[in-house]
C-alpha cells in the first residue's frame, strides 16, 4: 500500500491444535496486530481484525496453505475492520461481530453476522465469544485453544481508552472478568503493543499491566480517565 511503513510478519505460534500467524500491519504512524489462526487439522482459519494491507494478510494466508472460513471483529473502530468487508467477499465468508457493537456502531457489510457468547466451531477449532464492554460498548474477545484475542480491551502493558467513567468501569468489570475465566498460561493477543510482543502469557500480563492491578472500580476509572494523558502517547504503538 502506498504511504505505509513496512510491516513485518512474526514467526507462528503453533500448539498442537492451531498456529497462530501474527500480522503487524501500519499505515502512516499508526500500528496494528493481525492474526491468521489455523486449525492444524482442517486447514480451515479464522481472521482478526485485518487491517489496511490486504498483500500481508493474503500472503500470510497462502503461505500457512489455509482456506478463510470467517473473520472475527473485535469491535467497529476503523483500524479493526479496514479490510474485512473486502477480505470477507474475496473469501466469501461471514464477519462476525457481536450484536452490540452492530447495534451501537451502526456498522454494516456484505455477509456481516450479528453474534453473542454461544460458542461456535470453525473445523475443529472452538471459538469462545467474550462480551468486553468498555472501549466500546460491545467489544468482544475471542477465546480459541488457550489463546485469546483481545482486540483493544486489553493490552501487555495497558487497555483501551474509555471515553468516559462509566465505559471506564466497564472495563474495570471486563479485565475482571478475563482474570476470572481465563489462566497464567492463555497466551494474550492484542491489537496494538507499546513494545511487548503479541503472545505473552497471561501471567506476564498480569505482572507488567498497571490496569490490572487495581482493586477498586472507581480507583481504576478515575486512573483510566485521569486528565493530561498524551494522545500522541496513547498512539505510539510498536
Amino acid at each position: 500500500m502506498s504511504g505505509d511503513s513496512p510491516c513485518a510478519v512474526a514467526a507462528p505460534v503453533a500448539t498442537s491444535r492451531t498456529r497462530v500467524v501474527v500480522l503487524r500491519t501500519t499505515r502512516g504512524s499508526m500500528t496494528n496486530y493481525n492474526y491468521v489462526v489455523v486449525d492444524v487439522a482442517t486447514r480451515q482459519a479464522v481472521l482478526v481484525d485485518p487491517s489496511w494491507q490486504a498483500d500481508v494478510v493474503v500472503g500470510a494466508v497462502v503461505d500457512a496453505g489455509a482456506r478463510v472460513a470467517g473473520i472475527l471483529l473485535t469491535h467497529s473502530h476503523p483500524d479493526h475492520i479496514d479490510l474485512a468487508a473486502s477480505l470477507g467477499e474475496r473469501f466469501g465468508c461471514p464477519l462476525w461481530m457481536s450484536k452490540e457493537e452492530i447495534a451501537w456502531s451502526g456498522y454494516h457489510a456484505p455477509g456481516l453476522v450479528a453474534i453473542d457468547e454461544t460458542p461456535f466451531h470453525v473445523g475443529s477449532m472452538t471459538i469462545r465469544p467474550m462480551l468486553t464492554p468498555g472501549h466500546t460498548p460491545g467489544c468482544m474477545c475471542y477465546r480459541v485453544d488457550d489463546d485469546l484475542f483481545t482486540g483493544d480491551v486489553l493490552f501487555a502493558e495497558g487497555c483501551g481508552i474509555c471515553p468516559d467513567v462509566g465505559a471506564a468501569l466497564r472495563m474495570y468489570d471486563s479485565l475482571g472478568r478475563i482474570r476470572r475465566e481465563i489462566g497464567e498460561t492463555t497466551r494474550i493477543y492484542p491489537g496494538h503493543s507499546f513494545g511487548l510482543a503479541p503472545g505473552q502469557s497471561f501471567a506476564t500480563v498480569q505482572r507488567e499491566n498497571i490496569y490490572l492491578q487495581f482493586s477498586n472500580r472507581d480507583d481504576f476509572a478515575a486512573f483510566r480517565t485521569r486528565k493530561g494523558q498524551s494522545r500522541a502517547k496513547l498512539f505510539t504503538f510498536h
